[in-house]
Parts: structure tokens; sequence; C-alpha cells
């Protein structure tokens, strides 16, 4: 995982230009937990890399920067209240409980617009962003895509899901 890791630091410096690989190395190398939730996030199609270094903490903060809503956490819904309220045609698992069992959070929608800034994400697919508790208290929750080269954040009823939705993740190490 690490070189894998390192690789893709390495061919993406723009997201991390201040950044030295040896000051990521240092805080991961020897973290098995967080090296296993990361491996999670490649195996789902995350393809996870450094977006944020705190220099006062140390904190690194890793994030799903393949270029489409990671393909192996698609088709789901929101979140469990709205997979189990679906009387019929219930998808397999919800953005919520795989970020879970995943060990990562959901992206809120001022992070997701930093990560846009970073590169074109979401140019063909739509990732699920961590709801309000005011619109989830209403039902729905919401989402992000990019579209006419520019972020767009909608709104949906929880329990709908998409074979193009999915939901990108962070972690904090």
């Amino acid at each position: 995982m690490l070189a894998t890791l390192r690789a893709r630091f390495e061919k993406h410096r723009a997201r991390h230009d201040a950044l030295a690989w040896a000051d990521i190395d240092a805080r991961i190398g020897g973290n098995g937990q967080a090296l296993a939730t990361l491996q999670r996030m490649e195996d789902t199609g995350g393809e996870p890399d450094v977006i944020a270094f705190d220099a006062a903490t140390g904190v690194v903060t890793f994030c799903d920067c393949s270029a489409e809503s990671p393909a192996g956490r698609r088709s789901l819904c929101y979140d469990r209240e709205a997979r189990t309220s679906r009387k019929e045609n219930a998808p397999a698992g919800s953005a919520v409980e795989m970020a879970g069992e995943i060990g990562i959070e959901l992206l809120t929608e001022e992070e997701y617009h930093a990560l846009q800034q970073l590169g074109r994400f979401d140019t063909k697919t739509s990732s699920w962003l961590k709801a309000p508790d005011a619109v989830r208290t209403l039902g729905g929750a919401i989402f992000g895509d990019r579209r006419y080269d520019r972020v767009f954040v909608y709104h949906n009823g929880a329990q709908s899901y998409y074979a193009a939705r999915g939901f990108r993740g962070m972690l904090r190490v």
C-alpha cells in the first residue's frame, strides 16, 4: 500500500506541492490501522491521495481522488434509515454505513468544493456528501458533481440511489 500511495503522491504533486513524502511516510508508515483503511479505500476504487498536511499537529488528510466516484461504492442510498425505509428495490447498502465499515468520513459540502480545486472530479458520476442535520431530518440528503466546468451540489431523497452515484471519503491520520 505504501508503494501505491507514494507513486500516486509523486504523480500528482499539484495536490500537495509543498509536502515531502518523508513527512507522510513518517506519519503512516508504521500505522497498521491507517494502512488498512487506505487499502480498503483503494480496494473500492477510491485512489486515496494526500490533500492536506497540518504541520502544527502532524495530521495528514487523505481523500478519494479517483476521477469518478469510486466504482466499488455506487448504487447506495444515503444511510441505514433510508435503506431500511425502502419497501421495494432496496439497495445493497448505504454510503454512511459503508464509510463506517471502511473507516472514513463522507466529505462535507465545503470539503467537496476544496477537493474540486485540486482537480476535475465527478464529471460523469456524482458523490453523496455529508447531509446537514436539518436536511436529513426532513428526509433529504445532498450530493455533488462537476458539470459544465462548475461544481454543483444538489438534493435528493436519502432513500434514492443510482448506478452513477457513490461517495468519496476522507481519512485524517
